[in-house]
């Protein structure tokens, strides 16, 4: 289902996805400081002020967090995901994936400002299959690590089996 809530047509691109899989994503005002510009979380829901949203692909990498915690974890995140260094492999590598899934450059979500300089290191080993964060994926059901992938004969990450960590 398509909302008119958004005017960029990426964050519209990316919210509409984001409800498809499961994730609820709402127009709103969103506290001054947060992690990423114009974004916060709701006990679970995203909350975006499209306004403030500087990088409209970072709504992927918020929307990852959500997606690689189970239900209930999920329901819990109120401004904060957490420090966890796993959610955080896993988010980025469900945002990649994601971002190919819409054929969104990832450079759009893995942009200069973010991930502490490190972008474009994150891009240029993606890009090559160097991949980090997937056995993550792969615990939560989400993905198919590639060299597991192709001894059973399925199709490997960046396909995703399903976009939501359902336990």
């Amino acid at each position: 289902m398509t909302q008119v809530d958004f005017h960029h047509p990426l964050t519209r691109q990316i919210a509409d996805f984001l409800r498809r899989i499961g994730l609820e994503v709402r127009a709103g005002t969103v506290p001054e400081r947060t992690a990423l510009p114009g974004i916060t979380i709701d006990r679970g829901v995203l909350i975006v002020e499209e306004a403030r949203l500087t990088y409209p692909g970072d709504l992927l990498h918020e929307a990852g967090h959500l997606a690689v915690v189970a239900p209930a974890r999920r329901a819990t995140f109120h401004h904060d995901v957490g420090k966890d260094g796993g959610d955080e492999m896993a988010a980025i590598a469900w945002s990649y994936a994601a971002a190919l899934h819409l054929k969104i450059d990832p450079a759009l979500v893995f942009h200069e400002a973010g991930y502490r300089g490190g972008s474009g290191a994150i891009l240029t080993n993606f890009a090559g299959g160097h991949y980090f964060g997937v056995p993550i994926l792969s615990l939560a059901g989400l993905a198919h690590e590639p060299r597991r992938a192709a001894a059973d004969d399925v199709e490997s990450y960046p396909h995703m089996i399903r976009w939501l960590r359902e336990a």
